[in-house]
């Protein structure tokens, strides 16, 4: 997914815009990237490789040389940034987060409209980043270029401009990610995370509508582009994505997670044909919120089966080969048999994507002595790649361990609101290939419904696609 932070100072902003970016390194550990300007050197940049090492290890040395008053980060799964642009706007620099499903089509339009080039990433790919920087570049002035990208892109985009002037701050269309704005005396800071910043003495001042468009100062703020009526964020960043001190809409993700455990609980509860585990047990980290949850609400024991061992193992999903993600998965998992052998266990996820790393888990827990594993996942079932986030950056929705299922059961041309419907008698079915493929003694994901309650802002407000299709 990725995120970015920027900072608009009275005095040097080095220090803040280090944690400041760091604080997003969850979101993402592929590339990263800051930019700063000051009034006596420009603009200097660095960009890193973080896929083996953290963000502070890789940027200890340019954090002790850089000098500026503002400046923008980011963390990034794919693009390297911040990219610095010059252009008849004179040099920016500009950083991304969100996801283009129209680049061919942009990037021919962009060629039909004079001569121009883009650099392509290894792979063949073209710098998403680069990409919106021309789209703003082909009009007559910033403010119109970015209201520009916004309306053309298909997917989802915000972006931050660092420019001599101050720091353009754009929300995408539809809000689909957080852009929040924080202050202190001396200084204002752009974020996706609204805590980061809390440590570095800035306290919240406002958030960004949908498709609203500001410019950050160290004096202030103005906004350029009022907001748009209709908002779509993302439900996956109270479900997983986001850190438990977040808060999008003003809604806490750790609590979001907690009343999603109590709806788990609750649903198990009203089942009469349901057998008492001994444990709950979240899997680490983004489970264990929803397993307290449950765990609270049913008096069933919460438990720690196994302990992530985090001084090394990054999260399992960054890597881009599965078999990777599937190896960290498995390594990063250290298990406390004592506290697995010959009792029944019930283990909440947050979602089951592919399937391949919860099968895993459950046949580990059963190796170390589980007389059973009842899995909850904290989501309903995923049946639709991500759009927008990159959540699910499937290359064929058959990636999805739902739409396998479907297809055995149902061949190629299924009617899939069928599947996604909990009531239904193709839902359960569903259901139970899933388990039975992997091994879970029962299988009960949280229903739609149950999850939005726990969000608790309108629904209408709240994108649901990859579980339902609907934008």
């Amino acid at each position: 997914m990725g995120g970015f932070f920027g900072v608009a100072s009275k005095e040097d902003c080095v220090f803040d815009l280090f944690f400041g970016t760091d604080y997003h390194s969850h979101l993402g550990t592929r590339r990263a990237g800051m930019s700063i300007w000051s009034r006596e050197n420009g603009f200097e940049r660095a960009i890193h490789n973080i896929e083996n090492a953290p963000f502070r290890t890789k940027f200890d040395k340019d954090v002790n040389e850089m000098m500026g008053t503002m400046g923008i980060g980011s963390i990034s799964d794919y693009e390297p940034q911040p990219l610095l642009v010059r252009s008849h706007h004179d040099t920016y620099s500009i950083v991304t987060v969100g996801r283009i499903n129209n680049t061919e089509e942009l990037v021919m339009n962009i060629f039909r409209s004079g001569h121009t080039h883009f650099l392509e990433m290894s792979g063949g790919e073209i710098n998403a980043t680069e990409l919106v920087a021309a789209l703003i570049n082909s009009c007559d002035n910033l403010i119109d270029g970015l209201r520009y990208a916004l309306d053309v892109i298909d997917g989802s985009m915000s972006i931050m401009l660092l420019t001599a002037k101050g720091i353009y701050a754009a929300r995408d269309k539809y809000g689909r990610t957080p852009v929040v704005i924080g202050r202190k005396e001396s200084a204002f800071c752009v974020s996706l995370e609204s805590f980061a910043y809390l440590n570095l003495g800035f306290t919240d001042y406002k958030a960004l509508g949908p498709g609203e468009i500001d410019i950050i100062t160290p004096e202030g703020v103005q906004v350029l582009s009022a907001p748009g009526k209709k908002l779509k964020i993302c439900t996956f960043l109270w479900v997983y994505y986001g850190y438990p001190s977040s808060t999008y809409e003003n809604v806490n993700v750790e609590d979001m997670r907690n009343r999603c455990g109590v709806a788990l609980a609750r649903r198990d509860k009203a089942d009469p044909s349901f057998v008492k585990p001994h444990v709950v047990a979240g899997v680490p980290d983004s489970g264990t919120a929803h397993a307290i949850g449950y765990a609270n609400e049913s008096g069933i024991p919460f438990s720690r089966p196994f302990i992530k061992y985090t001084p090394t193992w990054p999260r399992s999903f960054m890597p881009t080969i599965q078999s990777q993600r599937d190896l960290i998965a498995r390594m990063k998992l250290i298990p406390i048999r004592e506290l697995i052998d010959n009792r029944r266990l019930l283990l909440i996820d947050d979602s089951i994507v592919r399937g391949t790393q919860l099968r895993e888990t459950t046949e580990y827990l059963f190796n170390n002595g589980a007389r059973e594993v009842h899995v909850r996942p904290a989501c309903p079932p995923v049946m639709f790649s991500c759009r927008y986030l990159n959540f699910s950056r499937s290359t064929s929705p058959m990636d999805l361990i739902t739409r396998r299922m479907i297809q055995r059961l149902a061949g190629d041309d299924p009617d899939l609101s069928l599947f996604y419907n909990p009531d239904t008698p193709e839902y359960q079915a569903m259901l139970d290939e899933i388990r039975k493929q992997n091994h879970f003694t029962t299988l009960r994901y949280q229903r739609l419904d149950d999850m939005l309650q726990a969000v608790g802002i309108d629904p209408d407000r709240l994108c649901t696609y990859c579980w339902n299709g609907r934008e």
